[in-house]
């Protein structure tokens, strides 16, 4: 039986969840469907410039998942750029972080 899934934290939802391509290419309309995870792993690196240990933080993922996820995404958002595909933003496996000062964690001096 396999280990169950740690929760992937997520930022905020996109705002939007479709880019689509100006014209269509000549053998028709495909789409390719990037993940939730998958877009914040591009927002943490590229867009807000984080490095892989600290977006894999944020994530609450290890830096070799969020390696995972991060290479993947970039694959689905090239392909659909160099081939002139829909691209969706939908679906995945995700939570929105708890509210407050971040994640409490158990120590030598308490209960938190």
């Amino acid at each position: 039986m396999p280990r169950p899934r740690k929760p992937r934290f997520v930022h905020a939802r996109p705002i939007v969840d479709a880019f689509l391509p100006n014209r269509l290419p000549p053998w028709g309309r495909e789409e390719v469907v990037l993940s939730i995870e998958g877009l914040e792993s591009i927002r943490l690196s590229d867009f807000e410039g984080l490095d892989q240990e600290n977006a894999a933080i944020r994530m609450n993922v290890s830096r070799q998942t969020f390696g995972r996820i991060l290479t993947e995404a970039r694959r689905i958002v090239a392909d659909a750029l160099v081939m002139g595909k829909v691209l969706r933003i939908e679906g995945g496996h995700f939570e929105m972080p708890p509210m407050g000062r971040g994640r409490r964690r158990r120590g030598r001096g308490g209960p938190f």
